[in-house]
């Protein structure tokens, strides 16, 4: 077996998840998707606008996890949103990881991609991954998938697979990485909560939220349902996409003000590209 560690373009306009129904769908596909292909996962984050897993398995059982995730969340995306190969078209980076501590500093990039993007202060507090699930003394309360009807299954991870009796869920209702992911190698790959925290805090990731581009503090859902409020309030518009242009560039700058995000969250929010929403921004 090898690692792997699999990634996803980032959209730089649009979103992967629009709201937190969104992530919770993904994270009962990850659970799904580990039983069709019968992949180890080791660590993964699913943000706004791309995903990351780290897989142990090989590289065209890697080809297939991801493959899956994206026909069956693009599934649920296409239903819900009514729109058509939003995902099929979107590249896939997978790459075996090898050398010297490589996988630790490959898990710590990962579980730090929320850190980075100014969301939250520790891995520990993002849900939608494997923040919680390492050197953790105070597990999420959660229940047996077996206690749980065959139909409340099946509703609560859109699926017909049927999942382990011993499968745990939580309370927001999705299924715990903890379930299926194999904590008991990752704790020790690192050893120890302070090797693990040091390689953490020495990540890439860690580093960039020093810089002074970092500057998102608000989720990108946030930020869309504010702005799907503002065009009812100001506009009286059901949609985005139903703005003009010089609504759109009013939209864009209410937002800017309110929330101090930069050009790159707006313009993924909102369906733009960078350069459109630059031009918007500078409209008078």
């Amino acid at each position: 077996m090898k690692i792997f560690l699999v990634t996803t373009d980032h959209f730089s306009d649009r979103l992967w998840f629009k709201d937190d129904e969104d992530f919770r769908a993904a994270m009962n596909y990850v659970a799904v998707v580990t039983i069709l292909t019968k992949v180890k996962v080791l660590t993964f984050i699913l943000m706004s606008n791309h995903v990351h897993f780290v897989l142990l398995c090989d590289s065209e059982s890697a080809k297939r996890f991801i493959d899956t995730f994206k026909k069956l969340y693009g599934g649920y995306f296409s239903r819900k949103y009514k729109v058509k190969d939003y995902f099929r078209r979107v590249k896939v980076d997978i790459r075996e990881i090898t050398g010297e501590e490589a996988v630790e500093r490959v898990i710590a990039y990962v579980q730090m991609n929320c850190v980075a993007a100014n969301i939250c202060a520790s891995s520990y507090f993002y849900p939608w991954g494997t923040g919680r699930c390492f050197f953790n003394d105070n597990p999420v309360s959660c229940l047996p998938v077996g206690k749980m009807s065959r139909r409340a299954q099946i509703r609560m991870t859109r699926s017909n697979v049927s999942l382990p009796s011993s499968f745990r869920y939580c309370d927001e209702g999705y299924i715990l990485p903890e379930s299926y992911v194999n904590t008991e190698a990752v704790e020790a790959l690192f050893r120890s909560p302070k090797r693990y925290n040091y390689f953490l805090n020495s990540s890439s990731k860690a580093k960039k939220i020093l810089e002074k581009d970092a500057v998102p503090s608000f989720r990108d859902q946030n930020i869309l349902s504010s702005a799907l409020d503002l065009c009812r309030s100001l506009f009286r518009a059901d949609s985005i996409e139903s703005l003009n242009r010089d609504q759109k560039s009013e939209l864009l700058k209410q937002l800017r003000r309110r929330f101090g995000a930069d050009i790159s969250q707006l313009s993924r929010v909102i369906g733009l590209t960078y350069k459109e929403a630059a031009i918007l921004l500078d409209l008078m």
